[in-house]
């Protein structure tokens, strides 16, 4: 059985009925009593991150998680349609769990989808895509009291902050993260 010794950023583990993401941890050996571990984990479900100390060589639970490259195909009521690139089976992934990647997410999109005992955790969209601007107002030449950047509805109905020299059909690269503005496409 895997102890913390064996912990790595980017694995879950499975604690108390919950699936955890590992984002940080750090192994610490103070110079008085025993080693342990600080890890900062974060909920697969909930999205809550939480810091937790393990002593070092506690045993802990991985969870199988199976991470798969999926395209984006359709929207079918509050769930969206996923298909496996390599066995072509379709899944259907509720819209809680693609949360705000929604938002980035196209028809013919790719993304990661992890999946646990054969339930969707969640979707995971590449750093950034490309989208088209559907509507935004005509920037003034020489406004700049806004700070230099104007609301813009994008082609999936998200909204961002974008430079006010951008019109209405030009292509924009989006940080799916945060959905800053990051440049123009040519």
């Amino acid at each position: 059985m895997p102890t913390t010794n064996d912990l790595k950023n980017g694995i879950t583990l499975d604690l108390d009925g919950q699936l955890w993401n590992v984002v940080e941890f750090q192994h610490v050996k103070p110079g008085k009593g025993g080693a342990f571990v600080r890890t900062t984990l974060k909920n697969v479900t909930s999205g809550k991150v939480v810091d937790k100390t393990f002593n070092a060589g506690t045993k802990v639970d991985f969870a199988t998680v199976d991470k798969r490259e999926m395209t984006y195909l359709y929207r079918e009521g509050d769930d969206f349609v996923f298909m496996d690139t390599e066995s072509f089976e379709q899944l259907n992934v509720p819209a809680a769990v693609v949360g705000s990647a929604a938002d980035y997410m196209l028809e013919n999109t790719n993304a990661t989808v992890a999946l646990h005992e054969g339930n969707p955790l969640y979707v995971e969209l590449p750093a950034s895509v490309e989208l088209t601007v559907s509507y935004t107002e005509p920037g003034l030449q020489g406004d700049r009291s806004s700070g230099g950047t104007k609301p813009a509805e994008l082609e999936t109905g998200a909204s961002i902050q974008v430079p006010l020299f951008l019109t209405v059909g030009e292509k924009v690269k989006v940080d799916t993260r945060d959905g800053r503005y990051l440049g123009r496409v040519n």
